[in-house]
């Protein structure tokens, strides 16, 4: 139990998850002022995309030549990281939302959740763990301000803001968070 707290502190886990739990908060309390449209995606997506971006921080240890001549396999372990942090960002959304108010459906959480992890994961494995945040940002802010998807290639580019249940926002998310996940468990984060 000893290492997994070790693990844990030397991947910034608490104040990973702090930022995770404040941003969920602030949103939800923004959220009750009614100003927002009913069913608008975009507060529940801040939300996955803060936490997933609080959460890169912890994809690179505090000495990357140490974690590769460690004893230890790190492929499940990288990828048990990823796997578990998009399900922690997407639980506390869950669980500010269960407190009042309905932001967003439980699929569109796990799926947005995924997606965000993945692009996460992505970015530490091309650019390191103290970068791996620019992909996620980078991708909001095209979904945020991108004209409304009417064709393919736009709905793959806006799939954070899709309903859950569209064909092309699910298979993106899904890619990404394959592709992510394995291109990190296998490389590790980029030196």
């Amino acid at each position: 139990m000893r290492w997994l707290t070790l693990y844990a502190r030397s991947r910034q886990v608490p104040t990973s998850l702090a930022a995770v739990v404040i941003s969920a908060v602030t949103v939800w309390a923004l959220a009750r002022d009614d100003s927002g449209v009913p069913g608008d995606p975009r507060l529940p997506v801040l939300v996955l995309a803060t936490g997933a971006m609080a959460a890169s921080i912890g994809l690179s240890g505090q000495d990357l030549a140490l974690d590769r001549t460690a004893a230890i396999r790190w492929v499940p372990r990288r990828a048990a990281h990823v796997l578990l942090c998009g399900a922690v960002v997407g639980t506390v959304l869950l669980t500010v939302q269960a407190m009042g108010e309905d932001m967003a459906t439980t699929a569109f959480v796990v799926r947005d959740s995924a997606g965000l992890m993945g692009l996460v994961a992505l970015g530490a494995a091309l650019s390191g763990g103290q970068y791996a945040w620019t992909l996620p940002f980078a991708w909001l802010s095209v979904s945020f301000f991108a004209p409304p998807p009417t064709s393919a290639p736009m709905q793959v580019a806006s799939w954070l803001l899709l309903p859950p249940g569209t064909a092309a926002g699910t298979w993106t998310a899904l890619v990404l968070a394959v592709a992510g996940t394995a291109a990190y468990a296998v490389a590790g984060p980029r030196r």
